[in-house]
């Protein structure tokens, strides 16, 4: 029905995001932090006991546990959201989406062709950018890519959890979740209402889909969409992530002269952010500890929450300084 479709639309993806953020990924998210915490205390105890290397302790305990664990913690959300999202597309629900948008994208600049990428820019820009392929014309397929990034794709749920546990109660964490996201939406509109009127005039293609029947969601198909999905997120978080982490975790205990320093304020990293932080200044990230974790965020989204956990040494030293 043309009346009800969106709303529906609307009220799915609101439970969808609730049921995510608030409930069933919210308390897998709560296991798996408590796991790794005792996982951590474990690794600690037993590297303590067996009289390891000081250098390598902080290596292992405070860089790769401090760094990578509190992103990994962030996975039973990832897959609780496509686990949703899969189901959507595998009853063909999200093809009568992209029909039933057709005609309101039109009116930024876009056919409904664009919403199964921007749709899969929530879960990652990359294949959502590479999904564009399938939107025949150039115009339109141009348009598309440069909207993505504006959805919020999984790197950022670290950044917005992040967010909310710091200047938010915890029974707002959906509803300010689900606000981000469509803050997110909305900045994109405006975007493409701006290209529509500038760099891409002109109307979009025609929209012509053959619409598949209702069907039950086949098991092994949503299996593999979560395994994929996982594995993407494992991966950065164990080579990029853990990469930037290894860096600032030498960077912040080393000084000039390359000898282990106990104080963070003479280390190789205080002298570079020292330096770069006045930039900031004008937008409050004075702190070179703020201004080095922006920068890690150019390797990787995810990377700014493990760095400044490595940077503060601990979940409420971040806090208290915010």
């Amino acid at each position: 029905d043309r009346y009800t479709a969106l709303p529906c639309f609307a009220g799915i993806m609101a439970a969808v995001f609730f049921l995510t953020f608030h409930v069933i990924g919210a308390s897998l998210q709560s296991v798996l932090e408590v796991l790794i915490g005792k996982l951590t205390e474990l690794v600690d105890s037993a590297m303590t006991a067996w009289g390891v290397n000081p250098v390598l302790h902080s290596l292992v305990i405070d860089g790769i546990f401090n760094g990578v664990g509190s992103v990994l913690s962030f996975l039973p959300i990832i897959v609780t959201l496509f686990f949703f999202l899969s189901i959507l597309e595998d009853t063909g629900y999200m093809a009568r989406v992209a029909f039933v948008m057709d005609k309101l994208l039109r009116k930024i600049g876009l056919s409904g062709r664009s919403i199964v990428p921007l749709l899969i820019g929530f879960g990652c820009s990359v294949p959502a950018i590479m999904a564009t392929r399938t939107v025949s014309s150039d115009r339109d397929r141009k348009m598309t890519i440069l909207l993505t990034p504006y959805m919020s794709c999984s790197a950022k749920i670290p950044i917005y959890g992040f967010f909310t546990a710091a200047f938010f109660l915890p029974r707002y964490k959906a509803l300010v979740m689900i606000s981000l996201y469509v803050l997110g939406i909305v900045v994109g509109i405006l975007a493409a209402l701006v290209m529509k009127g500038t760099a891409f005039r002109g109307k979009p293609v025609p929209f012509v889909m053959e619409l598949p029947n209702y069907r039950l969601p086949g098991l092994k198909n949503v299996a593999q969409l979560l395994w994929e999905k996982a594995r993407d997120f494992l991966q950065r978080a164990f080579t990029i992530i853990f990469g930037a982490t290894i860096v600032i975790w030498f960077l912040q205990n080393f000084d000039l002269h390359l000898s282990l320093t106990a104080d963070p304020q003479t280390s190789i990293l205080a002298r570079i952010a020292g330096d770069i932080a006045p930039l900031f200044a004008p937008l409050g990230f004075a702190d070179w500890r703020i201004s080095t974790a922006l920068i890690s965020g150019f390797m990787a989204k995810e990377s700014v929450v493990s760095s400044l956990l490595v940077l503060f040494g601990s979940t409420a030293a971040l806090t208290a300084a915010l």
